[in-house]
């Protein structure tokens, strides 16, 4: 443990910028941090907590004796700190927070902890976090990987639910069991990147993370914070990119985290009209005070900091944005322009992005965002919120609704499918199958789809194919990829046992030979976000319901051509237009047996001949099978 070369933990300048804003490695400085003084070993410890009387460090290294270590104010900034000998590594701890006002006094988890107790218990935990990295290569080249033009395929995973040990209780695997065991089948289904829901400390489980307390602290449940590395460094090794769910709009009332923290409104507005979340029983932050904004961009970049996160995916963008999200008429406060924008928290988003960008441009940054504001995923300096790209929720609405209808149906709902690409370069999208489709009562995706079980089948893997085929990054979330039956249970293990049989393991298949497609084309990803990667074929079919588009790159000689049949009829000779002559190789077919499907096709390809069709010289005549999807390249 190294002496700081000033002596002084928190110096003027961070409680400047920290006042200001603008201080976004304010857990450098607050929070709990082991070092030596003339000599002797302890733990400095900080806390911002303006309106307390005083306040006391307790814990397991003085019998949670509520007066023995107390802390001293620094001048105005309205934090208090000290240097406690002998606090190691380790040693649990709380701050006794006593209020100036009402004669309020709680025991209090520290916002900056690195580590927790293991809920429900809700210490923090003394840590340091160092930890040797092997990611070198991987974070040196990421940029590629990560970008607009790279072929992003997301496996979205709740670290406790993916696998568990039913001989041991039914226990979740660790941080290090995940290690080897994720890593090895995320590569083996070709996705490029995790991303994991909340593993910031929360005391309820079954708000998945989304209700969080620690936002430095990894989840105890499944290990140390170095564990948590440990799992990101092999994913990296392996050359698969991690996203972490960041949810900075609204934290949970329970009384050892934020809320009423020096029994005043310290994180969050006063008011519950702006305070409290009527959805989710939880409060909402401050974004117009500055400490606070100081508080969350620490946050984030503590994750990139310290855990090499390639992406921070933020919750519940829609809910920040607006003052009446979820509210009825006089439930909430109109802005000083008398609309509904939340302009505080949208000067946050903004300075959030740009705080990432800044420091990391190889990353991304996501936002879960259901409305249609604008410019959601354009540059801050074009008026835009700044992030990387946004959730294209009205894709998954649409798409999903429309495969949950008969077939018979299906031609008066037509524009369920090509709706999108009027909107569908407006943002940079990412086309998400998340868990909030697979949860609360909603079904697994297979349940969803219509018909037979053979149909559900052939309508999801219909459903897999079209969203890789379209523009826009994908995620898929766990156990969607060998089509588990049983919606989604946080307190149980996917049912892995599905995949050993056959139209299960056979989706396993088509998603994996979907990723190695999308990855191995460049007319499948190099232009995701611009229209000139797109080219409708015929979109107004709506009779047979069927689709045919091209997909292009940046070379036009690589085309890709994909046809849909979203019927249950198998269509022999049907035509197709397309832009040249040549042999059109047929790369995929969700029908082929190894999918589990009825094996029809077209033998690897066919011939086009100069039979002019849908404005095109020449035209294919396929066999489209039932309810699938054909990708079709020229051959040069």
């Amino acid at each position: 443990m190294k002496k700081p070369a000033d002596a002084q933990l928190l110096t003027d300048q961070d409680l400047y910028l920290f006042n200001e804003g603008n201080h976004v490695r304010l857990y450098k400085k607050l929070g709990a941090h082991p070092f030596t003084r003339g000599g002797t070993e302890g733990t400095h410890f900080a806390v911002w907590a303006p309106n307390a009387a005083a306040v006391c460090v307790i814990g397991d290294f003085n019998g949670w004796n509520k007066t023995a270590n107390p802390l001293t104010q620094r001048g105005n900034s309205g934090i208090w700190e000290g240097f406690i000998p002998a606090v190691r590594q380790g040693n649990n701890y709380k701050y006794q927070v006593t209020s100036r006002y009402a004669g309020f006094s709680a025991e209090k988890a520290d916002p900056f902890a690195f580590a927790s107790e293991v809920p429900p218990k809700t210490a923090s935990v003394v840590r340091r976090l160092d930890y040797a990295w092997g990611d070198a290569e991987w974070m040196k080249t990421r940029g590629r990987t990560n970008g607009l033009k790279s072929p992003v395929s997301i496996y979205e995973v709740h670290l406790g639910s993916w696998m568990r040990v039913p001989q041991e209780g039914n226990r979740s695997l660790s941080y290090t069991e995940l290690a080897d065991k994720l890593t090895q089948y995320v590569r083996q289904m070709g996705f490029t990147h995790v991303e994991l829901m909340p593993v910031t400390e929360h005391p309820f489980y079954g708000s998945w993370g989304y209700q969080t307390t620690g936002y430095f602290s990894p989840t105890s449940r499944y290990g140390s914070p170095q564990d948590l590395m440990n799992l990101i460094d092999q994913l990296h090794q392996a050359g698969i990119g991690v996203i972490l769910d960041w949810v900075p709009a609204h934290f949970p009332t329970d009384a050892h985290g934020l809320e009423y923290f020096d029994g005043t409104h310290l994180y969050e507005h006063a008011d519950p009209r702006q305070g409290f979340h009527p959805d989710w029983k939880s409060s909402i932050f401050n974004f117009g005070r500055n400490e606070v904004k100081s508080f969350l961009l620490s946050s984030a970049m503590f994750w990139l900091d310290k855990y090499h996160a390639d992406g921070l995916r933020v919750d519940a963008v829609a809910s920040m944005l607006y003052l009446d999200y979820s509210r009825k008429k006089g439930e909430w406060i109109p802005n000083k322009h008398g609309g509904n924008e939340n302009l505080e928290a949208i000067a946050f988003l903004k300075q959030f992005n740009h705080v990432v960008y800044e420091n990391y441009p190889d990353v991304q940054t996501y936002a879960e965002e259901s409305t249609s504001w604008p410019m959601v995923s354009r540059p801050t300096y074009l008026g835009g919120l700044g992030f990387g790209l946004k959730w294209d929720m009205g894709w998954m609405h649409d798409t999903l609704g429309y495969l949950t209808r008969d077939p018979v149906f299906r031609k008066y709902h037509h524009t369920a499918l090509n709706f999108r690409m009027l909107y569908a370069f407006g943002e940079n999208f990412v086309l998400p199958l998340s868990h909030d489709e697979v949860a609360h009562g909603k079904g697994s995706l297979l349940k969803k789809m219509s018909g037979s079980d053979w149909q559900k089948f052939a309508n999801l893997r219909l459903l897999f194919g079209s969203m890789f085929a379209q523009p826009g990054q994908k995620l898929i979330f766990m156990g969607g990829e060998f089509a588990q039956w049983k919606e989604w249970n946080h307190d149980a293990s996917l049912d892995w046992h599905e995949a050993g049989h056959a139209p299960h393991r056979g989706m396993q298949n088509w998603v994996r030979d979907l990723n190695r497609l999308y990855q191995g084309e460049p007319a499948m990803h190099e232009l995701n976000c611009s229209n000139s990667g797109f080219e409708w074929i015929d979109a107004n079919d709506s009779q047979q319901s069927t689709l045919a588009f091209l997909r292009k790159p940046q070379d036009t000689a690589g085309m890709i051509l994909a046809v849909c049949n979203f019927t249950p009829i198998t269509r022999l000779n049907y035509r197709v237009g397309v832009p040249q002559d040549g042999f059109w190789k047929e790369l995929l077919n969700s029908d082929a047996a190894d999918y589990w499907g009825s094996g029809l096709g077209n033998l690897g390809g066919t011939q086009a001949q100069e039979f002019p069709l849908h404005g095109r010289p020449y035209s294919l005549e396929i066999t489209l099978p039932p309810l699938s999807i054909l990708f079709f390249k020229r051959e040069s």
